[in-house]
């Protein structure tokens, strides 16, 4: 079973990451955020929003889209690895110099896959809690 704090740790990455893909909060807010995690928190947060990126079926065009939102150069080992087709999902195992950057990748790829996703299938609404932050 899992602890309190790691129930609260999952609720707030929630919060943070679909609120900065809903535009509620800014990429630079998002990244204050994590560059305050431990190492080991900030590898668990680019593990839940890879996760988070299957789960909105990203592409590699969303990739591409993201790579050129999130400020990080296409070269750099995230941005190449999102954008393959199929895109690799190994963030949380990069160095940890290179969790930001991935961070920065990942969050703003997300972000052009579930605006797409909330339009295509959650036009009409939906029950996702996460889809439905308050303003």
């Amino acid at each position: 079973m899992a602890s309190a704090s790691s129930a609260d740790d999952h609720a707030r990455t929630e919060s943070v990451v679909n609120g900065m893909a809903q535009g509620l909060r800014t990429l630079d807010e998002g990244v204050a955020w994590f560059s305050g995690l431990s190492p080991a928190g900030r590898q668990e947060v680019l593990h839940e929003v890879a996760h988070y990126a299957m789960q909105a079926h990203i592409t590699a065009a969303d990739g591409r889209v993201g790579v050129a939102r999130s400020g990080v150069k296409r070269t750099a080992n995230p941005a190449v690895m999102i954008c393959m087709d199929p895109p690799r999902y190994g963030f949380s195992g990069l160095p940890a110099d290179e969790h930001v950057t991935a961070f920065r990748v990942l969050v703003s790829v997300f972000a052009v896959a579930d605006t797409r996703r909330r339009q295509t299938h959650c036009n009409d609404g939906c029950g996702h809690s996460w889809h439905n932050l308050p303003s």
